[in-house]
Parts: structure tokens; C-alpha cells; sequence
């Protein structure tokens, strides 16, 4: 197969300083993307940037990249990075939103500052930033923009109520994107990735961390930004080599227009049977 290449694309990835970030942005800048490099704004003891370190490391290694310092859940800060994009390269084709934080502790215990830290980078920066670049996406009739959720979002997670409740917000904006960019060339599609980060490697046993290098979730992430991938709103998973679809189906269930309260339990059964389903084409079907 042909090397899928990304020459005089330029992209955007969001919180690159580090972890599955850097990972996106390093692939990408080695398949040919100048790549704006965005993460934090704080210096190491050198005074570098996280952003400002991989840049430099992308640029040594012959790739282009510039590197754009502030949290996407910052006030500006998204239009700050398509700005920097435009300035760098004079144009944008490519949106990864993968910036993210964790403020974990149990439900009752969370307090507003922690569901707002969360929000503000993981749902309000992947929405503020696309909405940024969306116009350039429009009008120039190309765009790839893919979004990160988690699975924690998808399926729950312990004392991670903030942060669930982020990434499944992010599914909801990445469909309804994918939806409204179809008549523009603008495919928006989701990653689930599973992957030994600063912000996980707590959580996971040593032995794993090398198995679920970032490394091995960017070609998933890199397929997604590539202007021959034809898939829209779709969620993926990859963790490990492994790469898989996650979706939302419904159940061919069991249908009564007329049904009471003690029918729904007496067929409780078929409603939650997954022998048969299908994936919904619009938001609101009526059953079969």
C-alpha cells in the first residue's frame, strides 16, 4: 500500500507536550504535516515549554513545526492556536483534540471547581477550538477534525464522574459535527485510546506501560487526519495494537403502542436482547 502522507497539511494538536499528544504530533510531522504543537504554558527549568521541547525535537528530526503555549481551557486559547496556524503556514486542514486533566474523586465528594477544570479542557477546548477552525474548514471544503473520548465516557467509571461526563459530551459534538460537516468535506470522527500517559500511568501496572505505549494508539489517530479516510462520526478504540469500533445501537426490542407499565417489565427480556439491532441513520427513528 501507498504511504498515506500528509505534505502541505498543516494540523493542530492539542495538549502535544507529552503522552499520547506528543505521539499524535510526532507522526504526523514525520509523515509530512507542519504541525502546531500546542500544550501548556509552562517553562522546565530551561525555560522551555512542553510545546516549545517537542517542536524543536520535530525540527531537529527535519520535520516543521511551531509551537502554541496555553490550555485550550482558557479563555481565547483555541483561537489562539488556529491563529498561530495561520500565521506559521497560511492555512489548516487538520483539528486533534486531545488535551485533558483529571480532577478525580468520588461523586459526593466532588466539588464544582473540579466538574469545571474538566469541562473547561476536555469538552469546552475540543468545542471552542473546532468551532475556531471550523469557518477555514468550510470555506476552503476540506477539514479532518477528531475528537478524544474515553472510555470511562462510554461506559462509566469510579470517581470519575467529571471526567466521564466530558468525554460522553464530546461523543455528542463529534456526531452532530459529523453530521452538519458531511456537505462541506468535513469528517469528524472520535478516538478511545488506551495508552501508559502522565495522567495514567498511576493507574496502571508497570509491566503495561511499554504494551500500551502512546505510540501504538497514532496510527489510529493519524488514518482519522488523512485526507483518503471516508469514515465520519464513528468512535474508535485503540489501546495496545489493538483497534476496534465502538458504537450506539439500538435493540429491535419489543413494540406495543399501547403497552403499560407491567408490559415493559414482562418483556424486559427482549427489549434488552442484542441478538438483533441496528445503528440509527438520524437522531429520531420510529420502530420498524
Amino acid at each position: 500500500m501507498t504511504e498515506l502522507r500528509f505534505d502541505d497539511r498543516v494540523a493542530v494538536v492539542t495538549g502535544a507536550g507529552g503522552g499520547l499528544g506528543r505521539a499524535h504530533a510526532r507522526l504526523l510531522a514525520a509523515r509530512g504535516a507542519k504541525v502546531v504543537v500546542n500544550d501548556i504554558d509552562r517553562a522546565d527549568g530551561a525555560g522551555r515549554t512542553p510545546a516549545a521541547v517537542l517542536a524543536e525535537e520535530i525540527e531537529s528530526a527535519g520535520g516543521t513545526a511551531v509551537a502554541h503555549n496555553a490550555s485550550v481551557g482558557g479563555p481565547g486559547a483555541a483561537a489562539g492556536a488556529v491563529t498561530t496556524a495561520l500565521q506559521a503556514f497560511g492555512r489548516l486542514d487538520i483539528v486533534v483534540n486531545n488535551a485533558g486533566v483529571v480532577r478525580d474523586r468520588s461523586f459526593l465528594k466532588m466539588n464544582d471547581q473540579e466538574l469545571k477544570d474538566v469541562l473547561d479542557v476536555h469538552f469546552h477546548g475540543t468545542f471552542d477550538l473546532t468551532q475556531a477552525a471550523w469557518g477555514l474548514f468550510r470555506d476552503q471544503g476540506y477539514g479532518r477534525v477528531v475528537m478524544t473520548t474515553s472510555v470511562a465516557g462510554l461506559f462509566g467509571n469510579l470517581g470519575q464522574a467529571n471526567y466521564a461526563s466530558a468525554k460522553a459530551a464530546v461523543v455528542g459534538l463529534g456526531r452532530t459535527l459529523a453530521v452538519e460537516g458531511a456537505r462541506y468535506g468535513i469528517k469528524v470522527n472520535l478516538v478511545s485510546p488506551g495508552a501508559a500517559t502522565a495522567m495514567t500511568a498511576k493507574m496502571l501496572p508497570a509491566d503495561l506501560h511499554e504494551e500500551m505505549s502512546p505510540d501504538r494508539v497514532a496510527p489510529m489517530v493519524a488514518y482519522l487526519c488523512h485526507e483518503s479516510c471516508a469514515v465520519t462520526g464513528e468512535i474508535f478504540h485503540a489501546v495496545a495494537g489493538r483497534f476496534a469500533r465502538n458504537f450506539v445501537a439500538v435493540t429491535d426490542g419489543y413494540t406495543n403502542p399501547g403497552a403499560t407499565v407491567e408490559d415493559v417489565a414482562e418483556n424486559l427480556g427482549a427489549i434488552m436482547d442484542t441478538t438483533s439491532w441496528s445503528i440509527p441513520s438520524q437522531a429520531v427513528e420510529l420502530p420498524r
